[in-house]
């Protein structure tokens, strides 16, 4: 099993360009399933989940088609096979996006309930309530939705919380739906209205993308289209939050700055200066942060995908800080590896309170879900002396070649086996 070993105590410095953003990609996929035309799509990190979410959809009989670097041809022409089994769906939940689009073209799907990283219950309610409203017959048996529809009919649905991939689920399977869908409190997250982008190249007809309230007219089929994915925003702030802890100064570059507001007031509020420019962003850390408090919010809120990276970054900062995670119940589970690595954290109930020491020391530490690698890695970048992060398969699905990208900005980490 691979680890990350890392050399702490050296400042980040240069340039680096992000990818492209791992949540916008997966839905994008799932929505080659909506036509009989091809789906190019550009800009597409190569990533564990989205090799997952290719293994999944070329299953059901999807050709998949590597055009260039970074760009696919997905072929849905024939789809053999509705059914996203649990071998593939229990090790991501964004499998569950197939559903919608299954149902909406094809009438039928049989889809496992999802797994993913172990931060909390995220139920499918939502996704489940949705397609009812839009007139599938749905039930859950043996640890699968199955659902059927001769034809989804446009309603009007109201989500009882905030859900990214059931508002993506439900504005996927609307396109086909006959009629008007209105669907209230939709999530408002940047990877929404880039899927919505996708869905309108494609001929689909939508209002309302970004704000909690999207209006989607069907129609009866939709075509071939290409699609560039948007850049990354958890991964772009990763590289803020890191070049912050490590006083550096860094550019990053093919950056969404708009999707980052939150992220940016926050790293700005603990002391770095962040001067954003076109596609850029240009970020010097000081010395040790300054103690911020936080809570994380469905978008334009504080992302909870930074929560454990901001963390690592006030674990170093001068004064206590106060982290609220409001989204999941079980996100604080690097908590006890920052730890170990010489940080002062008490958690009570959904609040960490950080008291910042002057420095981390290197130590061996296990990743328990996607963000929390970050956080680690962050951390060991700080730290005094050798930091060594196993469990780092959590990593490499978000983040493409993160080790590498760190090496350019002159950090000593190293994958070993």
């Amino acid at each position: 099993m691979d680890k990350l070993v890392i050399e702490g105590g050296r400042r980040l410095a240069g340039e680096v360009r992000v990818s492209g953003a791992k949540n916008a990609a997966l839905p994008i996929l799932c929505a080659s399933l909506l036509t009989r035309e091809p789906l190019v799509v550009a800009n597409l990190p190569r990533l564990n989940d989205v090799r997952t979410m290719e293994s999944l959809l070329g299953q059901m009989g999807v050709a998949i088609e590597a055009v260039d670097a970074g760009r696919v041809r997905l072929d849905a022409s024939r789809i053999d096979w509705p059914l996203a089994p649990y071998e593939l769906v229990r090790t991501m939940r964004a499998s569950i996006l197939a559903l919608g689009p299954l149902v909406a073209r094809c009438g039928e799907a049989r889809v496992s309930l999802p797994g993913g990283c172990a931060i909390g219950l995220r139920p499918v309610d939502q996704h489940v309530k949705g397609l009812q409203a839009l007139g599938a017959e749905i039930d859950l048996t043996h640890g699968y939705i199955n659902a059927r529809a001769t034809k989804l009919r446009g309603a009007r649905f109201v989500f009882d919380v905030v859900t990214v991939t059931g508002t993506e689920n439900l504005l996927m399977a609307a396109c086909l739906a006959e009629g008007t869908t209105v669907l209230e409190n939709a999530a408002r997250e940047p990877e929404v209205a880039d899927l919505a982008q996708c869905l309108t190249a494609m001929g689909a007809r939508i209002a309302g993308a970004g704000t909690d309230r999207i209006v989607v007219e069907g129609v009866s089929e939709l075509r071939g289209a290409e699609h560039a994915v948007m850049p990354d925003r958890i991964e772009t702030g990763t590289f803020l939050a890191a070049a912050a802890a490590t006083g550096g100064d860094v550019t990053i570059r093919g950056v969404d700055h708009q999707s980052l507001a939150a992220v940016i007031d926050k790293l700005s509020e603990a002391g770095a200066g962040i001067v954003a420019a076109d596609s850029t962003l240009h970020v010097q850390g000081g010395g040790r942060p300054r103690a911020t408090n936080l809570r994380t919010a469905p978008f334009p809120g504080f992302p909870t995908d930074m929560q454990a990276q901001f963390m690592a970054l006030v674990a170093r900062a001068d004064g206590a800080s106060v982290i609220t995670e409001t989204i999941f119940e079980n996100r604080m589970m690097h908590v006890q590896e920052l730890r170990r690595l010489g940080a002062d954290i008490e958690v009570e109930g959904n609040a960490a309170v950080i008291k910042g020491v002057e420095r981390l020391t290197g130590a061996g530490v296990m990743a328990t879900d996607l963000r929390a690698s970050a956080c680690l890695v962050i951390a060991g970048l700080v730290a005094d002396g050798e930091t060594t992060v196993d469990r780092i398969y959590h990593l490499d699905r978000g983040y493409e070649r993160i080790e590498d990208k760190l090496s350019a900005l002159g950090a000593s980490i190293r994958r070993v086996a």
